[in-house]
């Protein structure tokens, strides 16, 4: 074979592997019982070491909460796991506890405990299980601080031999408050905690950030990556990420430059996922009062992102989140307004910005909600609160694909 057309050949080859899959169509195929026991709210789904696929959630008492995490099964939803009575858990519905599997074995659980009798005074608090859930240690703080003020919105990811937590840190906001926020205003911190309980390399990532947007972590090819809403002097609060590089956090750079001035926290963070190379943030915003949701896609690993593609431009009330799907393929989700309820849409996004249809996967009156949603052995799981008879519950759905990307 002459040179030139082996050379002819590889580049095509090359070029066909380089191609993004074509977005796929998606369809419902069954809703998913989850074994509730009363009243419950604050799903949080995670999928973790060998495949493990977490869903969590509160169950109100008289005094405080239960948290309780069900394992995604052959079978469905299994039996839940009790993992902490707390009298002091903090119960919201935006500031969501998690149960990460770490290892195969170890499980690692966060949620937020009042630290004084005031709204907003409450302390992160951790504890590990290393048989799946059936024994935890006794909890413990990631935070040294102790003051009385706002700890949460906490993602959770593996870092080594170690597990790594972000969360939004209120320490400074004892302070009084003058003509310079960031001495006073909502932070954006980290720390790891070893299997036998050591909390390390606590460092402060960004020293002024929205007060109660949601963070999220994924891990790429070069290593951890966080994306969260920041807050800059002028009340611009737009989406920014963060590299971990030689176990530091860098300092924050803006996704995209929507420029949304908003003298008040939306409530409304964005959602990462990467696979190797391939990372992408989704996120909402209401720049000049036009509510969208986005999304921007690396290929190298988070160093850089593309221009944002618009996601959904139908009055979407946003809370996002993003899966990886395979073959340079994504799925974003969020909220969006309907005649009667709050819609959960549904798209495909793939890496060159071709979309696909939009599938309303489910409708909730629970309009303050923020859906869950992970890939798990090529479907989708997503789970949401709902209401059954005035009383909060918990929805899943498995959705599938209709054309599956070549």
């Amino acid at each position: 074979m002459h040179r030139r057309t082996t050379l002819t050949i590889f580049i095509a080859l090359l070029a066909m592997a380089c191609t993004p899959g074509a977005p796929p169509s998606f369809t419902v195929s069954e809703t998913l019982e989850v074994p509730v026991s009363g009243p419950s709210l604050g799903v949080r789904m995670s999928s973790g070491a060998s495949g493990q696929l977490l869903l969590s959630w509160m169950e109100r008492r008289d005094d405080g909460a239960d948290l309780r995490v069900s394992e995604f099964t052959n079978s469905g939803w299994a039996a839940p796991i009790l993992v902490v009575t707390d009298p002091r858990m903090f119960v919201n519905w935006a500031d969501l506890p998690s149960v990460t599997a770490i290892g195969k074995d170890q499980w690692l659980a966060q949620w937020l405990s009042y630290s004084a009798d005031a709204p907003y005074a409450y302390d992160v608090r951790v504890a590990q299980s290393f048989d799946r859930g059936r024994k935890w240690t006794a909890s413990q703080s990631p935070h040294s601080d102790g003051t009385s003020t706002e700890h949460g919105f906490v993602s959770v990811y593996p870092d080594g031999m170690s597990t790594g937590l972000i969360w939004l840190d209120g320490r400074k906001t004892i302070n009084e408050v003058d003509e310079d926020p960031t001495s006073s205003g909502m932070t954006l911190r980290a720390a790891t905690i070893d299997s036998d309980g050591e909390i390390r390399r606590e460092q402060e990532i960004d020293a002024l950030v929205c007060d109660c947007c949601q963070t999220s972590v994924a891990v790429g090819s070069k290593g951890p990556i966080a994306a969260y809403r920041n807050r800059t002097e002028d009340e611009i609060r737009d989406i920014y990420i963060s590299r971990q590089r030689d176990g530091e956090w860098l300092a924050g750079t803006a996704i995209a430059d929507d420029n949304w001035e908003i003298a008040g926290c939306p409530v409304n963070g964005p959602s990462i996922a990467a696979s190797g190379d391939f990372v992408a943030v989704a996120w909402f915003t209401a720049a000049n009062g036009v509510p969208l949701v986005k999304a921007s896609i690396s290929r190298n690993g988070g160093v850089s992102f593309s221009e944002p593609f618009l996601i959904s431009d139908k009055q979407p009330s946003g809370h996002v989140d993003i899966a990886y799907l395979g073959h340079s393929v994504f799925a974003v989700s969020w909220m969006e307004a309907g005649d009667d309820a709050e819609k959960v849409q549904l798209r495909a996004l793939a890496s060159n910005g071709e979309l696909g249809a939009v599938l309303t996967v489910g409708e909730t009156n629970v309009s303050y909600n923020v859906p869950q949603m992970e890939a798990h052995d090529g479907e989708l799981l997503l789970a949401w609160t709902g209401a059954d008879a005035e009383t909060s519950t918990i929805v899943s759905k498995r959705v599938r694909e209709l054309d599956t990307p070549q």
